[in-house]
């Protein structure tokens, strides 16, 4: 390997509470459809816990933006390890082509659905405290922008899902085949 031989502490931390947020806001974003048709369903789910439940996802996708942020930021002004000695050309540029893509939707996602929470009508709180309202960004309040927004917004938690699929494959296989090392440049307690 070329470069470090490992991420460091700062880059590791922002790798594993991004990955475990992504992940569980891909989930809860499908539990919030499940409330939001009981709700409007006639089940027992009243409107007030499906707009705790949204501005909950809210909450957690600005702090997944600001976290993604600083990692862009990190990554970029910070040396990272080389790839592994024998990697074929087009492993190396699957590598690349599924961390960067992570990255856009790292960013992409929330910002996505700030903007289709900006073009509603409805109130978005932080942490739920009508006190702290979710800033609005510079977009008209239009419900077709609400729901176009909306639905790329929510169609993004497939390619995460995918990615993160073969994020870990690739992972386990220089792991459990390769046995080069490049996991332990994530998970310290592993020798690499």
């Amino acid at each position: 390997m070329t470069g470090t031989s490992r991420y460091s502490a700062v880059a590791i931390a922002l790798h594993w509470i991004i990955a475990a947020l992504l992940i569980g806001m891909v989930f809860f974003g499908w539990y919030m459809e499940d409330l939001r048709d009981a709700a409007f369903g006639g089940g027992n789910v009243s409107l007030d816990q499906v707009q705790e439940a949204y501005n909950f996802h809210k909450t957690t996708g600005l702090l997944v933006l600001v976290l993604s942020l600083l990692r862009l930021g990190w990554r970029l002004t910070h040396k990272t390890p080389g790839m592994p000695a024998g990697m074929k050309p087009w492993e190396t540029l699957a590598a690349h082509t599924v961390h960067w893509a992570f990255y856009g939707l790292m960013i992409g996602m929330p910002i996505m659905g700030w903007i289709s929470a900006s073009a509603s009508e409805l109130p978005s709180f932080l942490f739920n405290n009508p006190d702290l309202p979710l800033p609005r960004l510079p977009v008209p309040q239009d419900e077709e922008l609400h729901e176009v927004t909306g639905s790329i917004h929510g169609a993004g938690g497939w390619p995460i899902l995918v990615l993160f699929g073969l994020h870990v494959a690739a992972a386990l296989k220089h792991q459990f085949v390769d046995k080069d090392g490049l996991l332990a440049r994530m998970i310290p307690i592993l020798k690499g």
